[in-house]
């Protein structure tokens, strides 16, 4: 089964909730990839329907790639209950395969994955954790193309810092979060993980950061990468003031990057509509009211 952005929640993420989906990353050119590929497909027939198995081409499907992270290739990712729970790089023999699908699969049964309704009566205390990601998980679930559950989802997931189960989730909207803001701003924050990732290698980047800026205010680059890394802590407030140290100076540097960077920030901050009475005013964060008008101060300066 060849799976593209198109079909991947089907064919992965709603498949994987009553089955194992083991997802091959792969490409033509890859030799290891020609090598695996049979074995995969033999390994399925033998264990008759115990789980199922997917190929992705890497080069068509780099948006999938991306998502998952992918940076060699082949890689294998198991799939289940909608989530990645493991995986393995390069061409390991058969023996190996199969020991590592085994800690997995069902010896008997297949398992399976019940899809509950969550009603707004049955929201979890706000000191249980465990309910609460499985209440927003449940909502996603029963209601995949609402998009407010999905965005509260993924937000849940990059806030306690599961980053592929993120990625994973936002894979069946990558072919529309271009047209919906909120996913963008999802898009923006991972960007920012992964590059913040990348800078972690470096001791004291942001210290680095603040040196290059000292000797040129005007060095963009550096501003927004420290933003970046802020951003990617969960340091919304110094990351948007990072932002705002380059709209003061440039409104539109490359090409509103700043500015969109800033929005998105505000997106992901603003708390869930709280419902009120009529004729009362629903409350407002006074870190998101503030930071709009800076933004609005500046971009009308």
């Amino acid at each position: 089964m060849n799976v593209t952005v198109e079909n991947f929640d089907d064919e992965v993420v709603a498949a994987s909730m009553h089955t194992p989906v083991l997802v091959d990353f792969w490409a033509p050119w890859c030799g290891p990839c020609k090598v695996i590929g049979p074995l995969l497909e033999k390994i399925e027939l033998a264990y008759a329907g115990r789980f199922k198995l997917v190929k992705i081409d890497s080069d068509e499907q780099q948006e999938l790639s991306q998502a998952f992270g992918i940076r060699s290739i082949p890689t294998c990712v198991l799939m289940f209950q909608g989530k990645p729970v493991d995986g393995f790089t390069g061409a390991l023999p058969e023996g190996q395969i199969k020991a590592f699908l085994d800690k997995h699969v069902a010896q008997g049964d297949v398992l399976e994955a019940e899809v509950t309704s969550v009603e707004v009566s049955d929201a979890p205390a706000a000191d249980d954790p465990a309910a609460i990601h499985e209440a927003l998980h449940q909502a996603m679930l029963k209601n995949p193309d609402d998009e407010d559950a999905r965005f509260a989802f993924i937000k849940h997931l990059l806030l306690l810092g599961q980053e592929d189960d993120a990625k994973v989730a936002f894979a069946p909207v990558i072919a529309k979060a271009a047209f919906v803001r909120r996913f963008v701003s999802l898009q923006r924050w991972m960007n920012a993980i992964d590059f913040a990732a990348d800078q972690a290698e470096l001791a004291g980047s942001l210290a680095g950061f603040d040196e290059k800026i000292a000797v040129n205010k005007r060095d963009f680059d550096t501003r927004f990468a420290k933003a970046q890394v802020l951003m990617a802590a969960q340091n919304w407030v110094g990351a948007m003031d990072e932002l705002l140290e380059i709209l003061m100076r440039d409104k539109t540097w490359a090409e509103d990057l700043a500015r969109k960077t800033f929005i998105a920030i505000l997106d992901l901050i603003e708390p869930p509509p709280v419902k009120v009475a009529d004729g009362q005013i629903p409350p407002v964060d006074p870190v998101v009211a503030t930071y709009r008008r800076r933004l609005s101060s500046v971009i009308l300066s």
